[in-house]
């Protein structure tokens, strides 16, 4: 062990668990020891740790000390992924899953998600599933991304822990964009016509109870009569997630499918999780990061400094897990900074929408 770390339990990082570790500073401090030991670390980040002016292994002892490290998150569009696995995992290590971001921002970035962290995502979203409203052992529909994108991949293996049959069609936010980028309106309707015409085909001839769609995509469905008697006719529980959606559009879609409960989930590639969601003062979604393993601050951009409560500003999120550790990446989403639940660390958010630019590029967000 290195010196002052002998006494750093690393089985505090095992996953899955079913509640987190109750010290979060201890588990904090597990983390950086792990990454950045020479035993336990991954290539990538004892490669960093040599570049930056701080001793991660002295300097880091509470979350707002991430604040310490440069958003390195650009280096995962081109570093190898044998790079990011933590040694501490051996060798040969598990085989990972590699998800990659929407590419909103240029060339997609990658992360390595190994079984352990797997696991415990599929056990998080399975039981918020269940308490949203999904009716299990009833056929499910996705229309979410699958490819590259984490959302497809752990849809199905969630509806097969709920008993319920998965139906997905193909959908390619990354083409959408550059239709989009390219101002090609007519080429975009084409392509959701497209996808939303699978969808049908399956809603007619299948015993779909639960949908999993992006608002620009119901957004489209709900423009047609047919359709919206379909969904009504068949659909109970409804997911909405992968785009922003404003509070009256959320009104009117309540409107339109009367009888379907409709949630919806938060999460990001770089967060490697979803949120848990539920309804503020306003009726607003709120969403609840899985702190210690995810925390949130909502950022003056210009500052770095938190926006009041209430107030909107930029989302900084970090991701501490022993698969992977992501500090102080400011994303391409602005939100409203919400308190969070007695225990969490940092904030909550809620009305999550996309900042016009970042990194100097436009955010297109398209269907996803």
């Amino acid at each position: 062990m290195i010196g002052g770390m002998a006494d750093i339990d690393f089985s505090l990082l095992d996953v899955p668990r079913p509640e987190p570790v109750d010290d979060p500073e201890a588990y904090l401090r597990a983390a950086v020891a792990w990454h950045f030991g020479e035993q336990t670390g991954s290539t990538f980040w004892l490669r960093a740790a040599r570049t930056l002016d701080f001793d991660p292994l002295t300097d880091v002892t509470t979350v707002a000390d991430l604040r310490l490290f440069p958003n390195l998150l650009s280096e995962l569009r081109t570093v190898p992924v044998a790079d990011l696995i933590p040694r501490g995992y051996g060798s040969p290590p598990p085989v990972p899953q590699i998800f990659e971001s929407g590419g909103t921002t240029g060339a997609p970035k990658r992360t390595v998600q190994l079984p352990d962290w797997v696991e415990q995502i599929v056990e998080w979203q399975t039981e918020d599933f269940a308490t949203g409203g999904f009716l299990p052992g009833r056929e499910f529909l996705c229309m979410m991304p699958s490819g590259p994108h984490g959302v497809g991949f752990f849809s199905r293996l969630v509806s097969q822990r709920l008993g319920s049959a998965f139906h997905a069609i193909d959908l390619d936010p990354r083409w959408v964009k550059k239709l989009t980028a390219r101002n090609a309106a007519a080429e975009v309707a084409a392509y959701v016509d497209h996808v939303v015409e699978q969808a049908v085909h399956v809603l007619q001839t299948q015993r779909v109870a639960n949908l999993h769609t992006t608002p620009p995509l119901l957004e489209a469905m709900a423009r047609n009569d047919a359709v919206v008697e379909l969904i009504n006719e068949k659909v109970g529980y409804m997911l909405l997630s992968g785009a922003h959606v404003d509070l009256d559009t959320l009104d009117l879609f309540g409107a339109i499918f009367p009888r379907t409960t409709i949630t919806m989930a938060f999460g990001s590639t770089m967060i490697m999780s979803q949120a848990t969601t539920r309804r503020g003062d306003d009726d607003s979604f709120v969403f609840d990061p899985r702190s210690p393993y995810a925390t949130f601050w909502v950022v003056d951009p210009d500052t770095g400094e938190d926006v009041p409560y209430g107030q909107r500003g930029q989302v900084v999120m970090n991701h501490i897990s022993k698969g992977m550790f992501i500090p102080n990446n400011l994303e391409r989403d602005s939100a409203i900074r919400i308190p969070g639940p007695a225990g969490q660390i940092g904030d909550s958010v809620s009305e999550v929408r996309p900042v016009a630019a970042f990194e100097g590029e436009p955010v297109i967000e398209g269907v996803y």
